[in-house]
This record gives C-alpha cells, structure tokens and sequence, in this order.
C-alpha cells in the first residue's frame, strides 16, 4: 500500500508506503509531495521505501507503483543534509519480499467445513530540471537519471520555495509551503524531483516508476513523516530498515501502533541486497496505519530496539485431514458404522440361538 499530491512542491516524507487522497488533485505519501501539473490526477497504487542505517549515513530506497491521468509530475522531499541522487535496482524489492515471507504451516481440522463435501457447492476449493533559482532557494546541483530530472535545493524561506516551484510550472498549495516551516528552521535540504516527458509522447506516470535511491549524513535515523497530515484520508506506511540491529520508532506520531511484520538477519543475501546489507544486515519491517492523518505530530525517529530477538510472521493453511485419500471423518464414521453394524449383527445372532437353545422341547 499510498497516495500523494505532484508538482515540485515540498512536503511530505521520505519513504514508506502511504495511500490517501491530499487536497484535490493529489495524492499523499510518505516520499514528499507529488503533485500533478494543470487538473489532471495521479495516484500512488504503491509505495515501498527502504530505509539503511550505518550509524552516520542514511541510505533510502523508494519504489513507486503510480496510475492516473499526469503526464509529468515532480516530488520534493526534505532530507536533513545534502544528499546524492541516483537509480535503485528494482530487484532490491524483490529480494526484501523472499527474505520477509511469512512461513506457512498446515493445520488439519477433523469435520467438514464450508467448502469441503458434502457442504461444497463445486470442486471444494475454498475462496482464499530546474532552472536557476530565485532569492531564498539555492540550486545545489541538478542531474539528469532515466525518466527523472533531480534537482538537490536549499531554502531559507518556504515562501520563496514555494514561488520557485510556481515560476517552474508548478502550483503549491499555501497549507503544504506553511507544512515546511519545520524543516526550514531546522535547515533541512530538499530533493526535487521532476518525471520528464517521454519521446514516445506516452504518459510516464503508469506502472512502476524506477526506483531511486538518495544516500545522505544523518546524526540518527529519521523518515519524514510530517507533512503527512495533511492528507485527507487514512494513510499506510510500509517500511524496511536495514541496520546493524533490530529498529523500531521512538513513538507512534499520532498513527497506530506500528505493527512488526519481519525482524531477523538476512540470509544468503545476493546481488542489491547483498551490497545494502552489507554492515547492517538486521531486517526489520514494519507496517503503521493512520487512520486520522491531521493527528501527526512529528517525523519517525528511529531507535534500536530493546532486544535483537527474532520474528516472522506464520500463516497457517488448513486442509481437511483425509486417510488413503479419503476424509478423515467420512472414513471413522464409515468404520463406525461398519462396526457398529457388525456388533449388532452378532448380538443379534447370538440373542437368536439363546432363544432357540432356550426353547422348550415338545414331547412326542
């Protein structure tokens, strides 16, 4: 699961999985603001964001899966110092989904149920590029990676911010330049990010975007999530965190209380993971709803947790038990009754000779 506003504008997060319409037309998450140009529309149908943590440097990786009617779209997130921009490798998500499978295990259960004969009503199946910038806002650098045009800014004023993304094409909603203060007095920086048109005149905002991944210093892990409240409907947030321990946030923001999906090392880790990892491979991921987005009070501080212990999730898959193909209950009921038939067919038999040895014998 995500949801977010477009046009270079600030805002937002930086990584996670969040759903929710913002102010009309957008979408918000927790990966900045997105915002599409003119009154077209666009939606995060997905968000997954890694988070890794050396103890000085911060890495996040963030994949979109997005869908609407944009043909361009630009994203700012604030990160605390200056970062590097470059592509993710798509098999990164790949690799963190097998590492934090859930184990199955079977469970049989005797009698029949719904969907299982003689109840089943078929075959038994169960339904299972910025220009230069204005006074107040700095350029720092501007690179140009796949369908992305990164921009890496400084701003001393969200006001000013907020008139450079306007003189770029872009409307910012006064509430989200209002939503920057925080980070403009604590000095953050900011990654603009602008999708550039596609030569085959296709739109560009469908489907998987391509990964991108920002490396900056950080004096303790955060994911900006602030910005987040000013989304109009209930948020998610998905997120890995690769660390040399087990993690967890300092508080709950005003969400739920985060929920553990996967705590443990990673195992036979190869190719993007495997470079990641490397240092930090204690894989924790983590799922938090937010039912009431205006209740965020804060970013996500990220903390170790109290002990290393591990955890995956078990599903449990239950099946009829059956003995030599046949359910186990049509089968002990059958025996059962053949049984039951077979005693009553003996003491029958042996009620009829006592009563024939029994007999008076007449005299002749």
């Amino acid at each position: 699961m995500r949801t977010t506003p477009r046009i270079l504008t600030l805002v937002l997060t930086l990584l996670g999985i969040q759903l929710a319409w913002l102010a009309a037309p957008a979408y918000a998450c927790g990966c900045g603001a997105m915002i599409p140009g003119g009154h077209t529309q666009v939606r995060v149908d997905r968000e997954v964001s890694v988070v890794r943590w050396d103890g000085r440097q911060e890495q996040i990786v963030m994949s979109l899966t997005v869908a609407g009617t944009a043909d361009r779209a630009a994203w700012i997130m604030p990160v605390p110092h200056r970062a590097t921009v470059r592509l993710g490798d798509r098999r990164l998500f790949e690799q963190l989904q097998e590492q934090t499978a859930p184990e199955h295990r079977t469970r049989y259960y005797f009698w029949p149920r719904s969907g299982d004969w003689p109840f089943a009503s078929g075959d038994g199946a169960s339904a299972a590029a910025p220009p230069a910038a204005g006074a107040g806002v700095g350029v720092v650098g501007r690179q140009r990676l796949g369908p992305f045009d990164v921009a890496r800014l400084t701003a001393d004023d969200p006001a000013a911010l907020s008139d450079w993304l306007h003189r770029n094409g872009f409307a910012l909603p006064a509430r989200l330049a209002q939503a920057l203060q925080p980070y403009v007095d604590r000095h953050w920086e900011y990654v603009a990010i602008r999708l550039a048109p596609r030569s085959d005149g296709r739109t560009a905002l469908y489907g998987a975007l391509d990964p991108l991944h920002l490396t900056f210093a950080a004096d303790a892990p955060v994911y900006p999530m602030r910005l987040s409240r000013l989304a109009a409907n209930p948020q998610s947030l998905g997120l890995y965190l690769l660390a040399a321990h087990r993690m967890e946030p300092r508080t709950t923001i005003g969400g739920d209380r985060p929920k553990v999906t996967f705590a443990g090392r990673v195992r036979d880790a190869r190719g993007p993971l495997a470079g990641l990892s490397r240092g930090t491979d204690y894989l924790t991921a983590l799922d938090q709803e937010f039912p009431v987005p205006s209740r965020i009070d804060g970013d996500h501080e990220l903390r170790r947790a109290a002990t290393d212990r591990a955890y995956r999730e078990v599903v449990y898959d239950y099946r009829l038990r059956e003995i030599a193909g046949l359910p186990a209950w049509l089968a002990a009921t059958g025996g059962v009754l053949v049984v039951s038939a077979a005693v009553i067919a003996v003491c029958t038999v042996r009620a009829t000779r006592r009563r024939t040895s029994r007999a008076p014998v007449p005299n002749l």
